[in-house]
């Protein structure tokens, strides 16, 4: 029993200090972005040994990787609460433009995941990271919308991909003190014009 105590105790112990560096990361990237935020500085704010940041994570752009994928998992969930009980396929699809919109509002979130993320990651592995994440929800969203027939026209994966830099873009301007309402307009606009067709 004691012996179980002890590795519960130790994995309790591994799980806090791993919260604790991508928390105190997280706050770093999103207050001072990638570059001008240092391995010792993330350890301080952590409460840990820079040692333990390494034994956690093989290097800044690792644990950088880790707090990009939590945080477009976030916005992901995000987006699926606010659609789990629409009643159409466009309602889903707008609701989940609004809840994207919200999600990426959280300060330092958009330069994390479209500006410093694609630049420190690459473009391949934010474009893996977002088919899984927020990418995945829309994917779905555009799937549910259209016919079956209209998918053998327009291949539902460079659709998703043609909407989603959309969607990233129409972000960087609500960052930049754009009206999100026109967005979602203009969205909206656009998303009635691709699911026309379909009997909602």
């Amino acid at each position: 029993m004691q012996g179980k105590s002890v590795r519960r105790s130790n994995k309790d112990r591994t799980q806090a200090t791993r919260a604790a560096l991508m928390a105190a990361a997280r706050t770093l990237f999103f207050d001072k972005g990638y570059a001008d935020t240092g391995t010792v500085e993330i350890a301080a704010a952590a409460k840990v040994t820079r040692g333990a940041l390494y034994h956690h994570f093989s290097d800044k752009s690792d644990l950088f990787h880790a707090v990009v994928a939590h945080e477009a998992q976030v916005v992901a969930d995000q987006i699926d609460r606010q659609t789990r009980n629409t009643a159409s396929a466009l309602e889903a699809l707008m609701a989940g433009t609004e809840a994207y919109f919200a999600a990426m509002a959280a300060p330092g979130r958009t330069r994390l995941l479209l500006l410093d993320g694609p630049s420190v990651l690459g473009h391949a592995e934010m474009g893996r990271i977002n088919a899984q994440t927020s990418g995945e929800k829309l994917r779905q969203g555009l799937g549910r919308a259209m016919s079956k027939k209209a998918l053998e026209n327009v291949p539902l994966e460079a659709l998703t991909d043609l909407l989603s830099a959309a969607f990233d873009r129409a972000a960087l301007a609500i960052a930049e003190d754009r009206p999100a309402k026109s967005y979602i307009e203009a969205i909206r606009l656009v998303l009635t014009n691709v699911t026309r067709s379909q009997d909602f």
